[in-house]
């Protein structure tokens, strides 16, 4: 077992039994967005494109819910057109309370067991921004924990952005996924 593999095991076991990981419904929409908003870190887009991101993309997106049903967390994602076998992660974000205990990494791992058994994942793509460690890590681990690889290169360099500064998008490519 690798050095990462042991931290990841010890930290999906600090997740309380009580926090169940699914599908978004619609309901979800505005739970998303205040949890958005809350990072500190993420773009925040719109209430109405969360809502319509948990009715159009439900099965490429995941909630995790507490015992009392509460939203406290979330992966949104896509499959991209052109590439059928690849899944886009485009948020993540899990609720301050809920932090550092392994929630994200349990997340993203239903996601690709969901994706991979309905649609033949093989990749997982996202974007990070530089100095997004915790997102860095989540992604390295994630590539660790299935086996892949993990290229970086710059998708979006900073001046790409029309609504002002905004640092560059480093695309993060994890394939072929293989466990």
């Amino acid at each position: 077992m690798t050095a990462a593999q042991a931290d990841l095991r010890t930290e999906l076991s600090e997740i309380p039994d009580d926090v169940s990981v699914d599908r978004p419904a619609v309901a979800d929409g505005a739970a998303l967005w205040r949890l958005a908003k809350d990072s500190g870190t993420l773009d925040v887009n719109s209430s109405y494109s969360y809502l319509l991101w948990c009715r159009d993309f439900a099965a490429t997106s995941v909630v995790a819910r507490d015992a009392a049903g509460e939203v406290v967390g979330f992966v949104t994602g896509y499959v991209r057109p052109d590439r059928p076998r690849t899944l886009l992660v485009w948020q993540v974000a899990v609720a301050a309370s809920h932090r550092g205990r392994g929630l994200a990494s349990r997340m993203l791992d239903a996601l690709a067991a969901r994706v991979a058994g309905e649609r033949g994942l093989t990749t997982l793509e996202t974007t990070i921004t530089p100095g997004n460690t915790a997102s860095e890590r989540l992604f390295a681990s994630f590539a660790a924990r299935h086996g892949a690889g993990l290229e970086r290169e710059v998708l979006f360099a900073a001046e790409q952005f029309p609504d002002g500064p905004h640092d560059p998008e480093v695309l993060h490519r994890i394939g072929p996924l293989t466990r």
